[in-house]
């Protein structure tokens, strides 16, 4: 490998999880490029900009702007790999790859994943079990869609991630409510177009999990099931996972069964997946597919509980080179989030040298400080904290996690 191989990262999550494509990139040689369409969303703490040997701002939400800054970029280096651990990015990311003759998944399977609506109709297609499901674009075939469907349903925007906009909504007035809320605005979280309308959907009652897979070799392989934890309604904020599960085998096969039908179902063929289920009354259902490694803490508790750098194997195979995913150890792994009670100025967050005194692996990470603005959670953007616990077990984890977080005080003053 020449010292001037590049690997380009395009955009990436304000998170620990959003440095670790850099940290992988480094640990395999290659001189990293990052390229964003907006620089100064990186500013702040240590993020990309700190860890890129090299920055460039270009529109990453045109695949030829970002073919040709990756070119500039590189000049007479050999481009070995790009990826993205973002969704709002990932078909431009395939697109871009398959101009530039890079390994990366296929656009048409990006372009399914990334749209809601799309997946949706794929997997329907080949019988994959979700819920039911309209696309609407007026306020008033949104109320009718949920009329057939039924109360409470899901209202939420075909193209966002992080729940951005998913809302439970009882009413037919929550419904023209929140309709005109997620058709207010043309752009999307990261200043994409996002269709106009609306996705009406059945409510999966039930609890959920993921299934994380890598397909490598021409074989799908799932790394397991991840247990998680919800806040309450009428949003969806995810408040904590826990790796491996803890449901019986019987469960985690059904889900993981699934989520590989799911993902043919869109074509996927390259990569990691990250997909979601709901495991109700009556079988495991689909949520929603992300062609891309689980954000959060995720891919953080498989490496606690396996060994396994899911991050630097994904970044191996958009180089082109072979991933090991042979766990090296059997432990668990939790993680509880920290969200402020209510919206004003974060005045302090007591107990967090308590909740490091829990155990021995318990990691505290705090997001925001003293005089920042924090709001009452309606999305997974909205987490403050993250609280990582390593046990023998996922039941001991889960309970060293949920100690930690129970020393934690914010105070929030309007």
């Amino acid at each position: 490998m020449s010292p001037q191989d590049t690997f380009v990262v395009v955009e990436t999550q304000l998170s620990r999880f959003g440095l670790s494509p850099f940290v992988a990139a480094r640990a395999l040689g290659f001189r990293t490029v990052f390229v964003a369409r907006d620089l100064g969303r990186y500013a702040g703490a240590t993020g990309p900009a700190d860890l890129a040997d090299h920055v460039v701002q270009a529109d990453t939400h045109d695949a030829a702007a970002l073919v040709a800054a990756v070119r500039s970029a590189a000049g007479t280096a050999t481009v070995r790999g790009m990826c993205t651990f973002t969704d709002y990015s990932v078909h431009v990311v395939a697109e871009a790859a398959r101009k530039l003759g890079l390994p990366g998944l296929s656009p048409e399977a990006a372009h399914r994943a990334r749209n809601k609506l799309e997946t949706r109709r794929a997997c329907t297609n080949a019988g994959v079990p979700g819920p039911r499901f309209a696309w609407t674009v007026t306020e008033q075939a949104a109320v009718t869609a949920a009329d057939d469907i039924g109360y409470p349903c899901v209202v939420k925007p075909a193209t966002e991630a992080g729940s951005i906009g998913v809302r439970l909504c009882r009413s037919a007035d929550d419904v023209r409510a929140h309709f005109r809320a997620l058709t207010a605005h043309e752009r999307d979280f990261r200043g994409q177009a996002k269709p106009v309308g609306a996705l009406i959907e059945e409510y999966l009652i039930g609890y959920e999990l993921s299934v994380e897979s890598v397909l490598t070799g021409g074989r799908r392989r799932t790394i397991g099931v991840v247990d998680k934890v919800l806040g309450g309604h009428p949003h969806f904020v995810e408040l904590g996972e826990s790796f491996p599960s803890m449901l019986p085998e019987a469960v985690t096969r059904a889900a993981s069964e699934t989520a590989h039908a799911a993902l043919d179902a869109i074509g996927h063929e390259f990569g990691a997946a990250h997909v979601e289920l709901k495991v109700t009354a009556t079988g495991v259902k689909l949520v929603e597919i992300n062609a891309r490694p689980a954000g959060a803490e995720i891919t953080r508790l498989i490496l606690e509980a396996t060994g396994t750098d899911l991050p630097l194997q994904v970044v191996r195979l958009h180089a082109g080179l072979p991933a090991d995913l042979a766990p090296l150890r059997n432990k668990a792994a939790a993680s509880r989030y920290v969200t402020a009670g209510a919206t004003g100025t974060l005045h302090a967050v007591h107990g967090t040298e308590l909740a490091r005194r829990v155990a021995d692996r318990i990691d505290v990470d705090l997001e925001a400080e003293a005089g920042d603005e924090v709001r009452s959670p309606t999305s997974n953007m909205d987490v403050i904290g993250r609280i990582v616990a390593v046990g023998d077990s996922a039941a001991e984890a889960v309970r060293l996690a949920d100690a930690a977080l129970g020393q934690l005080q914010i105070e929030v003053r309007p």
